[in-house]
């Protein structure tokens, strides 16, 4: 028996609104609220929340004197049902080519045999690509 179930995952970082807004762009969803805490509404999936966090050190990855602490997995849409390696990479690359857009940079995002990529938002926290 569950003692609890899961609310929204927070996370924290020096600007809420601007931070929901570009996963907004990248989820969809409503974006809610002004100043310390923002929530990010998504349309049948996990809300989430964004918290402004005075003095906010991004985590740096990878690095174990610097853990990530958790990160995100999204999967991208439109994925072949058959699990097509190729048509995984470009549809792997245009999502890649969307959150570049958007303001995320690349951390791991080359190795093109794989079904993830990893990226950081705009505030630093790491996020995955994935196929699957």
């Amino acid at each position: 028996m569950a003692l609890a179930e899961l609310g929204v995952v927070v996370l924290d970082c020096p600007d809420p609104r601007a931070l929901a807004g570009f996963y907004a762009e990248v989820l969809g969803g409503t974006v809610e609220g002004e100043g310390d805490w923002v929530d990010l509404k998504v349309p049948g999936g996990q809300a989430l929340a964004f918290q402004a966090a005075p003095g906010f050190v991004p985590p740096r990855w990878p690095a174990a004197d610097h853990s990530q602490q958790f990160h995100l997995d999204l999967v991208v849409k439109d994925l072949d049902e058959e699990f097509h390696l190729d048509l995984v990479v470009k549809d792997l690359d245009a999502a890649g080519k969307g959150v570049l857009a958007l303001g995320a940079r690349p951390l791991d995002a080359e190795d093109r045999e794989r079904g993830f990529r990893v990226y950081a938002d705009p505030a630093g926290h790491p996020f995955c690509l994935c196929a699957c």
